[in-house]
């Protein structure tokens, strides 16, 4: 088997081809005659035109961003924010002797997500920027070892007292990730019928003396519902007067942690309910900063285990740190400070409805065509799942999203987990960015292939494993 990406024109004896000989300085007979290698360090320099017009040619077979329907990531912000990044993508985050206003942004985003998310005492809370909400959720998940480890440590480690973590099947994979890499036992709820998240009641019976804590989702990616953190506290709160066992909740509001507070303030789910030790959100997501940023903040500093903050001298400052992270340009967090800034809360507001609107719009007018089945409704998180209707036997959710991709649009077909592999869907993620204008247009290409995909004779998926393009 030849190595991964290996091209004919890196093999041994065999020529490079020739480019174009206008991709070069001012002088088109001194252009390049012949290609560099793809996979091998060129034996000289290029010119710096002549390697950004290379580089720019291979990008341009890349999807459009802003036609990405799977993802959940920022793909536009203001052009001011983007100078302001520019600015500061050469200063490192880490550094904060050197960069003090960089670090002090980074703890006014920290208050004011506090503040947001109800912490009793705002300037209590404990909290840091990531570079993403996976870093943030090991963060919190090596928090909740820790805290548990010190409570049994009469009898931990040993063989019969091995720590698990309990959450829904839907849960994001960085949780499995956290769960293999720091030896914790993952219980996971099944999805049931309709219900495709957690059961308050099934994760508190999943509990036992050995459990470090509970996750709680806000905002599924399967299908962008939120999960039902206040009963899954009442809960734990009933297994704790059965047996004694205080189990605590991290809220992983990867998405929903930046829409709820917004769109959604009479729900309780946050700092608000004693049991909730710690939350994460992406600020790279509804955080609506480009990635990558992400947050987690403790309810208080007994939260987060002192043992896991490391005081570090370093570049002429001692400075805690506990993060998994350490080198990593300011660029995101000043952008998140300035989206902040620029919004505040009546902003955010706007925003994150505009993005409701055009997804409850979508939903709608997809639900109206007859061939679909919605299984949410882009009501909690801007995002909606749907399948086809049940009297659709000529093409699957694999075939909509083949041929919506030849126009140009990523629209995620995949399988769910466990319990209810039977069921395929299509999911559409609505974010800042994604206007009625471009929902539009995407309904007429939908309209447009829908007769053709009528036609078939069945449908054309053999393998759905190979076909999924679900990332979450």
């Amino acid at each position: 088997m030849s190595p991964l990406h290996m091209s004919p024109s890196d093999k041994p004896g065999e020529p490079h081809l020739s480019v174009n000989p206008l991709v070069g300085e001012a002088n088109p007979t001194a252009g390049m005659s012949e290609a560099p290698p793809k996979h091998r360090l060129p034996d000289r320099p290029l010119a710096p035109m002549t390697a950004h017009q290379l580089v720019r040619d291979e990008l341009m077979l890349d999807g459009n961003a802003r036609l990405n329907l799977a993802t959940f990531v920022t793909t536009w912000m203001e052009p001011q924010a983007g100078v302001l990044m520019d600015e500061c993508r050469d200063k490192n985050m880490i550094d904060k002797d050197e960069y003090p206003r960089t670090a002090e942004l980074e703890k006014r985003c920290v208050a004011m997500l506090a503040d947001l998310w109800n912490a009793p005492d705002p300037s209590a809370a404990v909290g840091c920027s990531t570079t993403g909400s996976s870093e943030a959720c090991m963060l919190a998940g090596m928090a909740l070892k820790r805290r548990w480890a010190r409570k049994n440590a009469d009898r931990y480690p040993s063989r019969e007292a091995r720590p698990n973590l309990v959450m829904g099947v839907n849960v994001q994979v960085c949780w499995e990730k956290f769960c293999n890499f720091w030896e914790v036992e993952a219980r996971q709820v099944p999805m049931e019928g309709d219900r495709f998240h957690l059961d308050p009641a099934a994760a508190a019976e999943l509990c036992d003396e050995n459990t470090i804590g509970v996750v709680g989702i806000l905002g599924s990616t399967f299908d962008g519902s939120y999960e039902p953190v206040a009963d899954l506290c009442a809960a734990l709160d009933a297994l704790q007067e059965r047996t004694g066992l205080d189990i605590p909740v991290h809220v992983d509001g990867a998405s929903g942690a930046m829409v709820a507070p917004f769109l959604d303030p009479d729900l309780v789910w946050d700092f608000r309910l004693p049991r909730v030790a710690s939350v994460n959100t992406s600020g790279h997501k509804y955080g609506l900063v480009y990635p990558g940023v992400g947050w987690a903040l403790w309810r208080t500093a007994e939260a987060l285990p002192e043992e896991l903050v490391f005081r570090v001298n370093y570049l002429g400052g001692d400075m805690p740190t506990f993060a998994l992270n350490f080198s990593r340009p300011g660029a995101q967090v000043v952008a998140q400070y300035y989206t902040f800034l620029r919004l505040g809360r009546e902003g955010y507001r706007a925003v994150q409805q505009a993005s409701r609107d055009v997804a409850r719009g979508l939903a709608e007018r997809i639900e109206a065509l007859g061939d679909f089945r919605l299984v949410t409704r882009g009501d909690e998180l801007p995002v909606f799942a749907f399948t086809t209707a049940p009297d659709v036997t000529s093409f699957d959710v694999f075939d909509v999203s083949r041929r919506l991709r030849e126009r140009g649009w990523l629209v995620p077909a995949y399988t769910f987990p466990a319990n209810r592999e039977d069921l395929a869907v299509l999911r559409i993620v609505c974010r800042n960015g994604f206007s009625a204008d471009l929902a539009e247009l995407l309904i007429e290409d939908l309209n447009r292939l829908l007769p053709e995909l009528r036609r078939q004779p069945h449908p054309y998926t053999q393998d759905r494993g190979a076909a999924t393009s679900f990332h979450h």
